[in-house]
């Protein structure tokens, strides 16, 4: 399944030949995470497409976020000034594709919403 999430993230972001050693990387470990909060009972191959989709949006959201120059936009000393911009939108992209995988995903991971249990008052 690897694979697959591999070969849908690179449809994502068209990453260049020294991008793509990480990308695998970012493949596994999305794949790893997603497994890991499926419900009992649920294997990846149990949620069909979503699992490999969802795995690679969140492979991809990582790599944007890598990408990202930051959000400065103005810095000087001296004679040296600093300007960048646009690492808002990549992140709020990145954040975009993390939200659209959690939701792809909100039917076969377990609940790990936080509760109080048994607190004395």
């Amino acid at each position: 399944m690897l694979e697959q999430i591999v070969h849908l993230a690179e449809a994502i972001v068209q990453p260049p030949e020294t991008e793509r050693p990480l990308l695998t990387a970012l493949c596994a470990a999305a794949g790893a995470e997603i497994e890991g909060r499926l419900r009992d009972g649920i294997s990846p191959e149990d949620c069909g497409d979503a699992f490999p989709c969802a795995a690679a949006l969140l492979a991809a959201a990582g790599i944007l976020s890598c990408r990202s120059g930051g959000d400065v936009e103005q810095f000087s000393v001296g004679d040296v000034s600093l300007r960048t911009g646009g690492g808002g939108q990549v992140c709020e992209a990145a954040a975009a594709m993390r939200r659209q995988a959690a939701s792809m995903m909100a039917g076969y991971w377990a609940d790990d919403a936080f509760a109080f249990l048994g607190v004395r008052g």
